[in-house]
């Protein structure tokens, strides 16, 4: 994988993927930005969100849930202190459906954890990362 970021002057960069798809990255005013994009460390979180939402959604599809709406939700604490990484994940997996069987969220969320989901694999070596799913019916 090969990524790009391009500078387009105070603290804004476009990034572009090996996909070919561009994205904004800027600061807030207080460090030189206009807040024009996405801060780096927001899009770590964003990229975690993103994979293991495409495995559990995957997974239940397979499963033939019923889920017609589908949100996560990550909470990252940092440190207080520079670099401020991460010191804890939370990722909170929202399911709108029908009849969606709380052991399949359950075994998606497992196999997202454990076996698909890069991000996550990376992130949960530095930072605890604790899971749950809440499940609305209609």
């Amino acid at each position: 994988m090969n990524v790009s970021v391009e500078w387009q002057g105070d603290m804004k960069f476009i990034g572009l993927s090996d996909s070919g798809h561009e994205i904004t990255l800027d600061a807030d005013a207080r460090v030189g930005g206009h807040d024009e994009g996405a801060r780096p460390l927001e899009l770590m979180a964003l990229s975690l969100a993103g994979c293991t939402a495409m495995d559990v959604i995957s997974i239940l599809k397979k499963k033939r849930q019923d889920v017609m709406d589908f949100k996560v939700e990550v909470h990252a604490d940092r440190a207080e202190n520079h670099p401020k990484v991460f010191t804890s994940l939370h990722i909170k997996y929202t399911l709108h459906g029908h009849n969606i069987d709380p052991k399949a969220v359950e075994r998606a969320m497992m196999l997202s954890e454990t076996r698909y989901c890069p991000a996550q694999a990376m992130l949960s070596v530095v930072a605890p990362t604790t899971l749950s799913y809440e499940i609305y019916e209609g």
